[in-house]
């Protein structure tokens, strides 16, 4: 044990060096890819993923989070940060336009129908209790962020209110991807040279993000549940039926009707 205790602050740096190398190596690619392209690609990939079911099995929040580490400058980060607001209105809008003209014809489909009529229904059912925030949270939701744009659009609700609300969302979710991982793969160039654990830092920086970014999911996913379910009350009890009063038995012109107390 002891013996093992000696060798671990050299494992702790041989590891560190080892990572620190390969991510020159990652960083160093995404680098190489034209900054014009590598942009456009994260536009694309938001738009795909918040673009009705296809958001289901592309990773759009992983290709903004890579292309970020390669920013170089204001400009660059301005640049993206616009680009994957507009891809993911574009990805929103999309969404509602499907929903408004083809909406019933997509949940019938088999597609559709893979994800459950359950989920269709909770969707439905956020959207009605919840209006223009469940628009707004729906962005940050698993799942919800690709299949409430198509919900909306098969609803009353207003393009014009549906943007309202996504547009706010749209634009924190880009400035907290793109700043953090601007942030470490700035923070990873700075360090690399003077400090050979450097990787270290760069690892740090994103886990600590994914962790804030699954606890704050995790926590409205708890938080909003209760508004995606079926509600048990008014709708659920049968109502009495109708007894005839003095007042319904009357004929038109007629006065209704005495009734003995009783004794």
């Amino acid at each position: 044990m002891s013996d093992f205790l000696a060798w671990f602050p050299d494992i702790i740096a041989g590891f560190g060096q080892l990572l620190s190398t390969t991510l020159a190596t990652i960083l160093d690619f995404i680098e190489s890819v034209n900054p014009v392209l590598r942009t456009a690609l994260a536009g694309i990939g938001i738009m795909l993923e918040t673009s009705v079911l296809v958001g289901l099995i592309v990773p759009g929040d992983t290709i903004v989070l890579v292309s970020s580490t390669a920013v170089d400058g204001p400009v660059e980060y301005g640049a993206l940060v616009a680009v994957v607001i507009l891809g993911a209105l574009i990805g929103e809008s999309v969404g509602f336009a499907l929903g408004r003209y083809f909406g019933p014809r997509i949940r019938a489909s088999r597609l559709g129908q893979r994800l459950g009529e359950k989920n269709w229904i909770r969707a439905e059912n956020y959207l009605q209790r919840r209006g223009g925030i469940a628009v707004f949270l729906s962005r940050f939701l698993p799942f919800f962020h690709s299949l409430i744009p198509l919900t909306v659009g098969m609803s009353n609700m207003p393009y014009r209110r549906f943007m309202k609300w996504t547009v706010p969302a749209s634009v924190i979710w880009a400035f907290a991807y793109v700043s953090v991982g601007s942030l470490a793969g700035g923070s990873y160039r700075e360090l690399s040279d003077s400090l050979h654990s450097a990787g270290y830092v760069f690892v740090g920086i994103i886990a600590a993000f994914l962790v804030v970014v699954l606890g704050v999911k995790k926590l409205l996913g708890r938080t909003e549940a209760r508004h995606m379910e079926r509600r048990d009350g008014a709708d659920d009890i049968p109502q009495p039926a109708h007894v005839d009063t003095p007042d319904d038995l009357a004929k038109p012109g007629e006065v209704a009707p005495t009734r003995d107390p009783l004794p």
